[in-house]
C-alpha cells in the first residue's frame, strides 16, 4: 500500500541523497555514517511517523553530503544518545560494518568465522597457490619468534614441499586426464591446476596466512572482540585488539561497552574462567588424553531427535487450523505407506538445491561426530546455521594423503613432510606452546569435530558439500551423513535429491572451468 509521504519541496530536496525512493513505501538508506543509521532505527521504534520525517525532525543535522570535520562526532554523540536511551543489543544490532583481516593463519581463521551472525569470504587453499615466497616475508605462514628458529625450517621445507608436489602432479593429472575433443584449452588447464592445488594443498601447515573479509552487525563484532581476547592463542588476542582498534576509526560508538572494565572486561573475564574450568573438568575425569585414532577418518551419528510422524506435523503446522497434537494424531492414524506418499508430496517439487522445503523439516534434529582431515573441516566448519565444536587439533589423529599421491609417486614424499609436520609439532608442545603447536601440522592431520544440525540444514549441507566440483575429502563426509540419515529416515535422505553422488577419478572444476570460457 503506499501511502503518500506530505513532504515539501525543500524537505524533498534534503532528503532526496539519502534515500533510494521519496516515495515508495520501501526504500533504502544511502551516503549516511553506520552510527547515524544505527540511532535511526533504534529511535523508529518508539517514534509514532515514517523513517523520512524522523530524519528531518530529529536528525536533521546529519544529513550533510560534505565530508565535514564535525559530522562523525556528532553521528557518534547522537548514537552513544540512543544507545543509552534505548538499550544495548538491539540497536547494536542496527549498523553492519565490513572488516578485513589480512594476514592470520588458518587456524586464527575458524575463530574469526565461528559466529553465526555473519557473513565471511576467505581466501581458498583451492584456488590461490603458496608455492611463491612472498617478497619481504618469505612464504606465507604465521611467525612469532617465541616459535623459534626450528619451527621456521619446518615451515619452509614444508612450503618447498609443497611446491614439488604442485609440479609433479601438474604433468601427472595431464597425461592422466586428456582434454576432450573441441574442449576449451584455457579452461582444461584452469581445471587441472585446480585438482593439482587441491591435491597438495594436505601439505600447507595450519600456519598458512589467509585474508578473512567480515561483514556483520556491531553486537557481533563486538562479541568476537571478546572472545579473541580471551582466547589461550596469542594470535587471536591481537587480532582482537586490531579488530577494536580498526572499529574505533570508523564507528567508536560500537565499542564503548567494550572498553569498560566492568562490562567487556568482565565478559572476557568470565570467557577466560570458562574456558579454564572445562579444561579442570576434563582433566579431572581423564579425558584430556591424546588418543590415537582407531579408524582413521570417519562418521558416526550420534543421536537423531524426532521422526517422521513429528516430521509431517510439522510440515503441516502453518496450513492447519488445529493445534499441533491433533495434527500428530491425524498424522499417526495414516498408514506407513500413506505417510511416506505424503512426505515424498510434501518434501517434492524442488528444481534446484535452493528450493528448500519448509521450516517444519527442522523438527528433526542429527547430531554426527567426524574425524576428518583439517582441510576438509575449514570447509565444512564454515556453516553458520548449525551447531559445530571441535577439539584441538593434534597429530594424535593420524594424516590423510590423498589416493592420488602413490599413483603420482609421490607417497615418500607426503610421508616425510607428515613426519616432519608432527616433528615441529612435537618440539612446541614439549616446550609448553600447546595453544600455538597446531601451527605446526599439515591440513591432511586429522581432526575431531561436532556437527548437530535439524534436517533441513543438513540437506543444504549434504546437498552443497556432495556437488561434483566439491573437494573429494569433504564429499566423502556429506555422502556418509546421508547414508546414516538414509537408515534412520528414508523418506527425508529421498528429498536430498539435488546430490552428486558419481565416484572415481575426474577433474572436478572442469565443468565450472568450462562456463567461465
Amino acid at each position: 500500500m503506499r501511502v503518500p509521504e506530505p513532504l515539501s519541496k525543500s524537505e524533498r530536496e534534503r532528503l532526496a541523497p539519502f534515500v533510494s525512493d521519496l516515495d515508495a513505501p520501501v526504500f533504502a538508506l544511502r551516503m549516511l555514517p553506520e552510527t547515524t543509521r544505527g540511532a535511526l532505527f533504534a529511535r523508529y521504534s518508539r517514534y509514532p511517523g515514517t523513517l523520512r520525517r524522523l530524519m528531518l525532525d530529529e536528525f536533521d543535522g546529519e544529513l550533510d553530503t560534505s565530508a565535514s570535520p564535525g559530522r562523525e562526532q556528532r553521528a557518534e554523540a547522537l548514537y552513544e544518545r540512543v544507545l543509552g536511551e534505548y538499550g544495548d543489543d538491539s540497536v547494536a544490532q542496527l549498523a553492519g560494518l565490513h572488516v578485513a583481516c589480512e594476514w592470520v593463519s588458518n587456524l586464527l581463521t575458524k575463530t574469526l568465522e565461528r559466529p553465526r551472525l555473519g557473513a565471511y569470504l576467505e581466501q581458498s587453499t583451492r584456488y590461490i597457490s603458496f608455492e611463491r615466497p612472498v617478497p619481504g616475508l618469505g612464504y606465507r605462514y604465521y611467525r612469532d619468534r617465541e616459535l623459534g628458529a626450528d619451527y621456521e625450517r619446518a615451515m619452509d621445507g614444508l612450503f618447498a614441499r609443497y611446491g614439488e608436489a604442485l609440479s609433479a602432479f601438474a604433468p601427472w593429472l595431464a597425461e592422466r586426464f586428456q582434454p576432450a575433443p573441441g574442449q576449451d584449452g584455457r579452461a582444461y588447464e584452469r581445471a587441472i591446476r585446480a585438482k593439482a592445488l587441491d591435491l597438495a594443498r594436505g601439505l600447507l601447515p595450519a600456519a598458512t596466512l589467509s585474508h578473512v573479509g567480515i561483514f556483520a552487525s556491531a553486537q557481533t563484532f563486538e562479541r568476537l572482540v571478546m572472545h579473541l581476547r580471551a582466547a589461550e592463542l596469542p594470535e587471536a588476542q591481537a587480532c582482537g585488539e586490531q579488530i577494536l582498534a580498526a572499529l574505533r576509526t570508523v564507528a567508536p560508538a560500537f565499542t564503548t561497552r567494550l572498553d569498560r572494565p566492568d562490562r567487556g572486561g568482565a565478559w572476557s573475564a568470565f570467557l577466560r574462567e570458562r574456558t579454564a574450568r572445562e579444561a579442570a573438568a576434563a582433566r579431572e575425569l581423564g579425558l584430556d588424553r591424546r588418543e590415537p585414532a582407531v579408524e582413521g577418518a570417519s562418521v558416526r551419528l550420534l543421536r537423531v531427535e524426532g521422526d517422521e510422524r513429528r516430521l509431517l506435523a510439522a510440515l503441516l503446522f502453518e496450513r492447519a487450523g488445529t493445534d499441533e497434537q491433533t495434527i500428530t494424531e491425524a498424522v499417526g492414524a495414516l498408514g506407513e505407506d500413506e505417510r511416506a506418499a505424503l512426505l515424498g508430496e510434501l518434501l517434492g517439487g524442488r528444481g534446484n538445491r535452493r528450493h528448500l522445503p519448509g521450516r517444519g523439516l527442522e523438527a528433526l534434529r542429527y547430531r554426527f561426530e567426524v574425524v576428518s582431515d583439517y582441510g576438509a573441516f575449514r570447509d565444512l566448519q564454515r556453516h553458520r546455521m548449525l551447531t559445530v565444536q571441535w577439539q584441538p587439533l593434534g597429530p594424535h589423529l593420524g594424516a590423510e594423503p590423498p589416493e592420488e599421491a602413490a599413483a603420482a609417486g609421490l607417497e615418500d614424499l607426503y610421508a616425510r613432510a607428515h613426519e616432519e609436520s608432527r616433528a615441529a609439532w612435537q618440539r612446541l608442545d614439549d616446550a609448553g606452546l600447546r595453544a600455538q603447536a597446531p601451527y605446526a601440522l599439515c591440513l591432511a592431520f586429522r581432526i575431531r569435530y561436532v556437527l548437530d544440525m535439524n534436517a533441513r540444514e543438513a540437506m543444504h549441507l549434504i546437498e552443497l558439500r556432495s556437488g561434483r566440483e566439491g573437494h573429494a575429502s569433504y564429499r566423502a563426509v556429506a555422502a556418509r551423513m546421508h547414508a546414516l540419515i538414509a537408515a534412520e529416515h528414508p523418506a527425508v535422505a529421498a528429498a536430498m535429491s539435488h546430490r552428486d553422488e558419481t565416484a572415481g577419478p575426474r577433474l572436478e572444476r572442469i565443468e565450472a572451468e568450462l562456463r567461465r570460457a
